[in-house]
């Protein structure tokens, strides 16, 4: 039983949320329970799309620092790939996933928002990478997730420096995808997901899966992936529907097969 980190199912949408009061630090057993929740909510029948929500006042405000200041290089030659895993088990669920983010989003809480396919962030909210700042760098795909949705050169000025964004200039840079005020995020994260609930499940599992596969390859090879994918889905109960919804000029009832 997860003692830090629930997943809570209503109504298609899967809540994975971080409970480790006062700043949901992100420890190894919280890495580890963050990994059977992101699991779980893949496995689900019953999940059609995932929010990751810290609660009401914060996201999360990084890594337990406490860990870092015992662990030497050989421990964490062995953890730091377990770590990485972790986060990457929440980027690789098959189904839409948002971070709405109260509070502080620092370290290793701006990573895991950063495998999320959207970030709903409070008005008064605060990012960023200080892991610079210990002498390290981030270790659960900072570096890599970071350039890859603001750019090379506003990561490094974020990694490099350390400093924290705003709610407003992480909108600007796009590592915000809505502002709200603090009080609607879970809501507005909640409205942003839902259209996907009765979704074509299978299609969206695919489309995700072209759009963060293909880039870490080459053109052609993105390409050959997504046809791949596109062919795939004429196996399904739900493009029979769709096509034929459309010709019948009628609402589709995709069923998620």
């Amino acid at each position: 039983m997860s003692e830090f980190v629930k997943l809570e199912i209503g109504d298609g949408i899967g809540t994975i949320r971080l409970q480790r009061p006062p700043m949901n630090a992100l420890n190894t057993q919280v890495q580890e329970e963050l990994r059977s929740a992101a699991e779980e909510a893949t496995a689900s029948a019953d999940v059609r799309a995932v929010i990751v929500y810290g609660g009401e006042k914060v996201f999360a405000a990084g890594a337990d620092i406490t860990e870092f200041t015992t662990t030497t290089f050989q421990e964490m030659t062995v953890r730091a790939a377990a770590l990485s895993s972790a986060f990457d088990a929440v980027a690789r669920i098959p189904k839409p996933v948002v971070a709405a983010i109260t509070g502080y989003a620092l370290g290793g809480g701006c990573e895991l928002a950063l495998t999320c396919d959207w970030r709903v962030v409070a008005d008064d909210a605060k990012l960023g990478q200080p892991e610079i700042k210990l002498g390290i760098i981030p270790g659960a795909g900072g570096t890599q997730r970071l350039a890859r949705l603001v750019g090379p050169a506003r990561a490094k000025d974020l990694i490099f420096s350390g400093r924290m964004v705003d709610a407003e200039e992480a909108l600007r840079i796009g590592l915000a995808d809505r502002v709200v005020p603090a009080a609607d995020v879970y809501s507005a994260a909640v409205e942003l997901v839902r259209p996907y609930v009765n979704g074509p499940a299978m299609a969206l599992r695919a489309a995700k899966q072209a759009i963060d596969g293909g880039l870490s390859m080459d053109l052609a090879s993105g390409l050959a992936l997504e046809s791949h994918l596109f062919a795939g889905l004429f196996a399904t109960d739900d493009r029979i529907e769709g096509t034929t919804a459309f010709v019948e000029k009628r609402k589709p009832g995709f069923t998620g097969r």
